[in-house]
């Protein structure tokens, strides 16, 4: 949507997400990233931390991609991340009937900063048997001609073996 404010903030999770599943059946996760300006002093020679925002945050599972369960699943209190989405505002009534509104930001993408960590990746399949991730086409089965068949629609990767799709999976180069 135009006029989004979105943004990109590295920081560290500050307790566990927290998923869970609203009445209408939606799925969010809520965590909180701190992310603190660090200077070096010339004076001192050392590192000091400046202020900390704590920035609240929300990610929602949808019918293509489970974001929330991913994040409830992958991520803990103490990592650092690395979350791009859209600033939102939202403004809600205490129980002493006072009217506050914060701001927040509604996570589209976030993984695990690899600046001081690794990390192992599992790619998800989709419902319909192909990859949830980008660079496939839609019902790609890694080989299997099974969804091919029951479409009518021919695979062109039908043909190939997992090891003719993964470079790496010789120790000869494959060019």
């Amino acid at each position: 949507m135009a006029g989004e404010t979105i943004i990109t903030i590295v920081g560290n999770l500050t307790r566990d997400p927290e998923l869970r599943t609203l009445n209408n059946g939606s799925v969010v996760a809520n965590f909180t990233i701190a992310s603190s300006e660090r200077r070096f002093n010339r004076d001192t020679n050392q590192w000091e931390d400046g202020d900390t925002l704590f920035l609240n945050c929300s990610a929602w599972d949808s019918s293509h991609a489970p974001l929330a369960s991913n994040i409830a699943n992958s991520l803990a209190k103490g990592m650092t991340v690395i979350a791009q989405g859209r600033l939102t505002t939202r403004t809600y009534e205490t129980e002493t009937h006072e009217k506050r509104t914060v701001v927040e930001l509604r996570v589209d993408q976030i993984g695990p900063s690899l600046r001081r960590a690794t990390a192992q990746v599992t790619r998800q399949q989709n419902s319909n048997g192909g990859f949830a991730g980008f660079g496939q086409p839609a019902g790609y089965t890694g080989g299997s001609t099974a969804s091919a068949a029951n479409t009518g629609v021919t695979d062109p990767f039908a043909s190939q073996t997992a090891a003719d799709e993964d470079p790496w999976a010789s120790a000869e180069p494959a060019f």
